[in-house]
This record gives C-alpha cells, sequence and structure tokens, in this order.
C-alpha cells in the first residue's frame, strides 16, 4: 500500500531556523525529491547537490570525477532511505556554499489522507540567497543589510535587490510552482 511522507527540512546553522514542512508521496525518487527541495526553499538548482545516510552519499556520479562513496541517485526511494518517524537524511547544496539541510521524517500516513503530488504545508523565513557564501556569509550580507554605516550596506544592497526580506515565506506561490511537478 502506498504511503506519504510528512517531512521537514530543516537549513542547518539557521538562526532563527529556515524551514519547510511537506509532504511527498514515501516512493519518491531522489532526483524529484532533490526538484521538490529546490522549490521548497528557493534555491535556483545551479549547484551540485547530495543525499547522505550515513555513510553512505548518493546523487549524480561525475564520469570524470569518479567516487567509491557516492552512489548514482537516480532509482533510489525515500522509502529504501527513511522508514521510520523521526528517521533523518542529510541534503547538501552547492558545495561551495556548503548549505546543508536535516530532513526529519515526521509522520507516516496512508495515502487515502494526503495527495499524491508534493505539497507544503508551512515554512518560516526567506531562503539565503544563491552564492552569498554559506551561513555565515549570510548572516554578514543580513548584518550589512541592516546597518546603513556598515561600508559594505550599499554593495550589498545592490547586490541583494530590491524586495529582499529575510523572515518572508509565501506558501501559496511554493505550492503553486510545486503543483508544476510531474
Amino acid at each position: 500500500m502506498e504511503t506519504a511522507y510528512r517531512l521537514k527540512v530543516i537549513l542547518k546553522g539557521s538562526k532563527p531556523p529556515v524551514w519547510r514542512r511537506f509532504v511527498v508521496p514515501s516512493s519518491i525518487t531522489l532526483p524529484k525529491l532533490h526538484e521538490v527541495i529546490q522549490i521548497l526553499m528557493g534555491w535556483t538548482d545551479t549547484h551540485l547537490h547530495e543525499f547522505i545516510l550515513g555513510r553512505q552519499h548518493y546523487g549524480v556520479p561525475d564520469p570524470d570525477w569518479p567516487s567509491d562513496d557516492l552512489k548514482s541517485e537516480r532509482r533510489v526511494k525515500l522509502n529504501q532511505l527513511l522508514t521510520r518517524e523521526k528517521d533523518r537524511l542529510l541534503y547538501c547544496y552547492d558545495f561551495g556554499d556548503g548549505w546543508e539541510h536535516t530532513l526529519v521524517l515526521e509522520k507516516v500516513l496512508p495515502c487515502g489522507s494526503v495527495a499524491l503530488k508534493p505539497r507544503c504545508l508551512a515554512g518560516k523565513r526567506s531562503c539565503p540567497p544563491e552564492d552569498c557564501g554559506g551561513i555565515y556569509g549570510y548572516y554578514d550580507l543580513l548584518k550589512a543589510l541592516s546597518d546603513p554605516n556598515s561600508p559594505d550596506h550599499e554593495e550589498m544592497k545592490t547586490w541583494i535587490g530590491a524586495g529582499f526580506d529575510p523572515e518572508r515565506f509565501d506558501l501559496d506561490e511554493v505550492n503553486e510552482i510545486l503543483s508544476d511537478i510531474r
């Protein structure tokens, strides 16, 4: 019988936390889960990623850089890695900036109670912008933006663009984008 998973993804090191709660079919493949997380968090999918469970790494193997430590994620399903409530999986994105996310299986649900398409249930705070230097670079950015006397204030304001709000999270917007997933 098909089940669904209610998961929570938390950006490690974010204080206050940047997080999303969402539902996916338990049989979702890791490539599709990667796509869902990118939408949930607001990332742009312009960097490499991997999932880590214990010592096993799953991702997209690079034929130019073979690795015995990395298994192809292509056919791996989430329910092969997470089976019980409170099980955890690490999702890493952008190895340069080093964004790490903890995925927690909060609840196993019978499919009759939820839709089989990915759906976001809740979340808090905007995702940091791409290429800002990881979690510490993000906090330096926020500090410079909040202090008009900072020597970096104008440069960071120009770089981030108008309208960035670190507290913003639009559930309807995220679910609209998720609805396009096939």
